[in-house]
């Protein structure tokens, strides 16, 4: 799919419309891991002026079966860099597909609320829930939300932004 095709091109699209003084910044590569993330983290958070972090990262982990301690690990790392830069982070929390079995799905499910948790950032609920579900929303590798998906996620994506800004605003 172009780039311009996709959600955060879209969402920032309306930011624009709507005179919002934000904008999102896509760092992500398709196919990224967390080790990935966190190997190009340090220098993202070197040359970009990053007011908020969103971590979505762990699937492409999962997808390849990867140790569960890792995939933490990374994400504890990450979210450690930015917080040493006094970032404000929250990360996503991941889903992959049931085949990976009962106990590798549960034990991936649980990375993430535990990793919120130990670092005290919030945990963002799966902007996939409700399109996986929905076959003519998918590419055809069932992973992947085609065009069609593109803006639904970014009416659920506006509203996580929008009351994580709220959030944000209130700490400060």
């Amino acid at each position: 799919m172009k780039q311009n095709k996709g959600w955060v091109y879209l969402l920032n699209q309306q930011l624009v419309q709507q005179n919002n003084q934000y904008t999102i910044t896509n760092a992500s590569i398709s196919g990224e891991t967390t080790s990935g993330g966190l190997s190009r983290i340090p220098g993202i958070l070197s040359k970009e002026k990053i007011d908020y972090l969103l971590i979505v990262l762990g699937g492409n982990d999962g997808l390849r079966g990867f140790p569960p301690k890792l995939i933490k690990n990374n994400l504890l790392q990450i979210i450690q860099l930015a917080q040493a830069k006094n970032i404000p982070v929250s990360i996503m929390n991941i889903r992959i597909p049931p085949n990976y079995g009962p106990r590798y799905n549960k034990m991936f499910t649980d990375i993430f609320a535990e990793v919120a948790q130990e670092t005290n950032v919030p945990l963002i609920p799966f902007f996939m829930e409700s399109i996986a579900v929905v076959p003519k929303l998918m590419q055809a590798d069932g992973i992947h939300p085609n065009v069609e998906a593109q803006s639904l996620i970014v009416d659920i994506m506006a509203k996580e932004f929008e009351q994580l800004i709220i959030d944000v605003s209130l700490e400060k």
